[in-house]
């Protein structure tokens, strides 16, 4: 069974993030590294290809200056090769010019059964790329799993909601988007760590995947950052003290602000 899976490479949370002035958005020219959100799902991976019986893991990221230290440690847990897309005119992509990119990126990968992603990053949050993706390749698309079995030509999700989870099934290949915290990501051991150094990592850029520059990158974005503010500071609370007669204090504040 072979399984590609789509990861993002970030700037350090850690860290406190540095704007640029000029666009607006997220420097990304230092160290960056694998996005906690995409561990959850190389381990899925890992994971289906172990009870599958054979097959590899196959990486998809796109990241500017070639960086590999995300992948790296993804790729020291087990996976098996990587497809990096790097090209300076990806600067400025919005969700949609991603997906094209990382559609592209997959097909290049070889044939995939699976195809696994995040819900959403940890520093973008839009949310769409994974549906985005499926409907590029003409392929089924599930959302938040927190259980995949793979049943010959088909896979069995459990889909995570508010109330509970719901049964779906659909045929493969199909693009799967893993909800964090459903499986519980392996370190890296030192012989890995070891055996990531060599590990082929396949870094393209667009005219390698037949991607027109001008669908992506600012060319293409359909959104534009007019400004950046900063978060109003939150109010000073108010601290009732329990007097035996805090519960009055409380119904008067809420009858104050009309809530009651």
């Amino acid at each position: 069974m072979n399984v590609v899976v789509c990861v993002k490479q970030i700037p350090d949370p850690a860290d406190p993030g540095a704007l640029d002035p000029n666009t607006k958005t997220l420097k990304r020219d230092g160290k960056l590294i694998l996005d906690e959100s995409d561990s959850y799902g190389v381990e899925m991976a890992l994971q289906l290809v172990d009870a599958a019986g054979g097959g590899e893991v196959t990486l998809v990221s796109m990241a500017p200056n070639g960086e590999t230290a995300g992948l790296r440690t993804a790729l020291a847990m087990g996976a098996a090769k990587a497809v990096l897309v790097s090209d300076d005119a990806l600067q400025g992509s919005d969700a949609l010019g991603t997906s094209k990119v990382l559609a592209k990126a997959i097909e290049r990968a070889g044939q995939a059964d699976l195809i696994l992603t995040a819900t959403e990053s940890s520093d973008g949050y839009t949310g769409t790329v994974p549906e985005q993706i499926a409907e590029l390749l003409s392929l089924p698309s599930v959302t938040f799993a927190k259980s995949i079995t793979v049943d010959g030509s088909s896979v069995k999700v459990q889909r995570q909601t508010e109330s509970g989870y719901d049964d779906v099934e659909c045929p493969l290949p199909a693009v799967v988007s893993v909800t964090a915290g459903v499986v519980e990501p392996r370190y890296p051991s030192f012989k890995g760590i070891m055996a990531a150094k060599s590990k082929p990592v396949d870094q393209v850029g667009l005219g390698d995947l037949g991607v027109d520059a001008g669908s992506v990158g600012w060319a293409g974005a359909g959104q534009e950052i007019v400004e950046i503010a900063t978060a109003e500071a939150r109010a000073a609370s108010t601290v009732v003290e329990d007097d035996g007669e805090a519960f009055q204090k409380i119904v008067d504040m809420l009858a104050e602000l009309k809530i009651v």
